[in-house]
């Protein structure tokens, strides 16, 4: 891999996997968008509106590990291709739920197929050279920009005219592309050589050179004899990263939808037929389907993801992540002005998503090629603990509070970004090794 290069196969490998990353946003982002409607259509208390992003954490936790027990059995593709049909499936049930009841049941369906979906980027990570990594894998954050963004819009232009029902049937459409664009990529090499597969990851290393116009090394393809150890206190931190990553991220995203839907500071003239209310320190708030401007807020602050790489970067980011939270708490409780608040929301989504990628990167290249399926499916199902509990501080909490609310997520923040001094491994430009002991 680190003598073919970069090349063609590689930008059609990043595009590819790019689009599974937009289809993940997608559905994780849609419950932020579809929320007010639900909440409206069948009279749901805060608790219950938090309980559907709780069960698709949930869907996503109990399946994520299994996922990456099976791509390291049986490979990394068959996984992320389920993943991609599953979730499309189950999505385009969840259009036509009769009760709420059947809502949050198919929506932990779609997370159980999203945490198969995740596995793309094990997938991706495993085909790129070292030295490019550092800049193509924060640089594939564009694209779970672009499927925050893109549900967004669609739920601007469809919501307001055909319903919640068709934004989620439209949002299906890329899934089902997909399915058909990812018989263009290959099963991982590293995978191939780990299950003692030589002749189909010499078949498939012989093709990205083709593409690539370059040439295989002399000599014998075999797997490699390097052992490191990564113990010590390292998995506890690591895995408080995931924890608060999530916790942090799924918070920032359902907070801005709570604050934009009860405009920030309630209103007491809602239209009559929304009935349900919530409970508030200064009064009542109605439930309020978003408007144009809610959409416009909710778009801008999407465009503040960006990313960065390095151990480094994990604490910076994690800590300026508390940081605004915290400044965010006081400022927000008495801002009404939308330039401010979107400013925020910008700034925020920014430094929360940038903590987000570098841990994703940072599992992807630590963990051995035999267990980084498995490794990155238990993180990823361990940060989903953080995503079930964010909803119900950042949907239910918040009606008592914004400062309560936001403060939960400024501390872990603070306090993962310390503990990350703890971890004994730099990764930026290490070469990814097929077998390693393992954390646990």
């Amino acid at each position: 891999v680190e003598t073919i290069g970069f090349g063609r196969f590689h930008i059609l490998l990043f595009v590819i996997m790019g689009a599974a990353s937009i289809v993940e946003a997608m559905e994780i982002m849609l419950l932020a968008v579809a929320s007010p409607e639900i909440r409206c259509e069948w009279r749901l208390d805060d608790w219950q509106v938090a309980l559907v992003s709780t069960m698709v954490f949930l869907g996503f936790m109990v399946c994520g590990v299994l996922s990456g027990y099976v791509a390291d059995r049986y490979g990394r593709w068959k996984v992320v291709f389920g993943g991609f049909v599953w979730s499309a499936y189950f999505s385009l049930l969840t259009s036509f739920a009769p009760t709420y009841g059947w809502f949050i049941f198919l929506r932990s369906m779609v997370g159980c197929g999203v945490s198969g979906v995740s596995q793309g980027f094990v997938l991706k990570t495993e085909f790129i050279p070292a030295k490019y990594r550092a800049f193509l894998l924060p640089l594939a954050t564009i694209f779970w920009m672009t499927g925050s963004a893109l549900i967004i819009v669609i739920g601007m232009l469809v919501v307001p005219t055909l319903g919640w029902r068709w934004m989620i049937r439209f949002s299906v459409t890329p899934s089902i592309i997909l399915i058909f664009l990812f018989r263009f990529i290959p099963e991982s090499a590293r995978y191939n050589v780990s299950a003692g597969n030589m002749g189909a990851a010499l078949k498939t290393l012989q093709r990205i050179a083709k593409m690539n116009r370059a040439s295989l090394p002399p000599g014998q393809l075999a797997e490699s004899a390097t052992v490191r150890s990564f113990r010590s206190s390292s998995p506890r931190t690591h895995l408080l990263s995931w924890f608060v990553a999530s916790f942090a991220y799924y918070g920032s995203v359902l907070s801005s939808s709570e604050l934009l839907e009860k405009n920030l500071l309630c209103v007491t003239n809602a239209d009559p037929e929304h009935q349900v209310k919530h409970r508030h320190e200064d009064g009542v708030c109605y439930c309020i389907p978003f408007g144009a401007g809610d959409y416009q807020t909710l778009l801008i602050s999407s465009l503040g993801e960006v990313a960065c790489e390095s151990r480094v970067g994990v604490f910076y980011f994690i800590f300026l992540a508390g940081f605004h939270n915290l400044s965010s708490s006081n400022q927000i409780s008495f801002s009404t002005q939308a330039f401010g608040f979107t400013a925020l929301l910008f700034l925020l989504r920014s430094l929360v998503s940038m903590n987000f990628n570098v841990v994703y990167i940072y599992t992807a290249e630590v963990y051995p090629t035999v267990a980084r399926s498995l490794g990155m499916g238990f993180c990823t199902s361990f940060s989903r603990i953080g995503g079930m509990i964010a909803p119900f501080i950042a949907q239910v909490l918040m009606s008592q509070s914004v400062i309560l609310a936001l403060t939960p997520f400024a501390v872990a923040c603070v306090l993962c970004a310390l503990g990350n001094f703890l971890l004994p491994i730099e990764t930026r430009g290490r070469a990814l090794l097929v077998r390693q002991a393992l954390p646990f």
